[in-house]
């Protein structure tokens, strides 16, 4: 499955604030099917979605 970050967010966030989260949820009201993961590595929440056509 391919996939494409479509917003980064840094995992320090202010307390009690879910940014990457909330970007999803506006996503998905859009229709838009969106997830986020942790890029352990960066440190950083991402939001991604499936790439519906192939890369070339």
């Amino acid at each position: 499955m391919n996939r494409m970050v479509v917003q980064k967010f840094p995992a320090g966030g202010p307390r009690g604030s879910w940014p990457a989260e909330e970007f999803a949820a506006a996503q998905r009201a859009q229709g838009r099917p969106v997830e986020v993961v942790m890029d352990l590595d960066a440190d950083a929440f991402l939001v991604v979605a499936r790439q519906l056509e192939p890369v070339e």
